[in-house]
């Protein structure tokens, strides 16, 4: 396969370049992403649609990857408790070389084919859940061997890639391939390629719980009230749906713990 992210950068000279001029490359690169995210809506639906329908039977949602992909899915699973108030075993993200890897690299995690499935299997994976592998460059042996190995147990598979007709997509049963093309800085996959993961990846985990309606209108009624920004925003959005006073529902929040708690037994009293 070509991988078009390893290709040379369109840029050359970097060092040689102004700051401004650094910059302003970075962010021309960058403007491509979110087009070439556009290009594959459709992909990304249908792994949205699949997931969503799995966690209403009571399934859960995996992301395993290595490096900055790996990064990227346990800080996507990491959110979804405060901002949607689900479980925290609801939404996993698993990296190569376990957590420590979050903060420094772990040689050689990603090259191990077999990691990926022991990994799961201390969360028991099974055939309700969806396991969707994130790797930039599609080719990764942690994440193509915990695919497999889910497929053989029954288990729904997706991906998302930046390289076209890689080995991650071919072991992925709903594969999301965004072709983000060569880096600014050669290789670094950080960059445009961890963009369009994010991007997916928010794209994901929200249109999901839309689906399962931990959201209402507009708002994130289940968000978890853990700091004083967020009890002031759940406040907030009492008073917008009640018309209560400020006072009457901060009260009314604190007893129920969730927006839409409050909301309900103010309306159901």
């Amino acid at each position: 396969m070509e991988r078009t992210t390893e290709k040379d950068s369109l840029y050359n000279n970097l060092e040689k370049m102004s700051v401004l001029e650094i910059l302003q490359n970075i962010n021309k690169e960058d403007q491509t992403v979110p087009l070439a995210v556009a290009k594959v809506l459709p992909q990304i639906e249908a792994l949205a649609t699949i997931t969503a329908d799995k966690m209403k039977q009571g399934g859960r949602l995996f992301y395993i990857g290595a490096g900055t992909s790996g990064r990227l899915g346990v800080v996507d699973a990491s959110e979804c408790l405060p901002t949607f108030g689900v479980p925290f075993d609801m939404v996993v993200g698993l990296i190569a070389g376990g957590d420590g890897a979050i903060r420094a690299a772990v040689e050689f995690a990603e090259d191990n084919a077999e990691q990926a499935w022991l990994d799961l299997g201390k969360y028991q994976i099974n055939e309700k859940d969806v396991l969707v592998g994130i790797a930039a460059s599609g080719t990764t042996p942690y994440v193509i061997g915990g695919l497999r190995k889910a497929n053989e147990n029954n288990v729904t598979t997706g991906c998302i890639v930046c390289n076209g007709g890689s080995p991650v997509a071919a072991v992925s049963q709903y594969p999301v391939e965004v072709i983000t093309g060569p880096e600014f800085l050669t290789g670094s996959t950080r960059m445009k390629a961890g963009t369009a993961q994010k991007l997916v990846l928010n794209m994901l985990s929200t249109s999901v719980m839309i689906q399962l309606g931990k959201v209402k209108g507009n708002k994130m009624v289940d968000m978890q009230l853990s700091n004083s920004k967020l009890i002031d925003r759940g406040t907030h959005m009492v008073m917008q749906e009640t018309g209560l006073s400020e006072e009457i529902a901060a009260d009314l929040l604190k007893k129920h713990g969730s927006v839409r708690k409050a909301v309900e037994s103010y309306k159901f009293d």
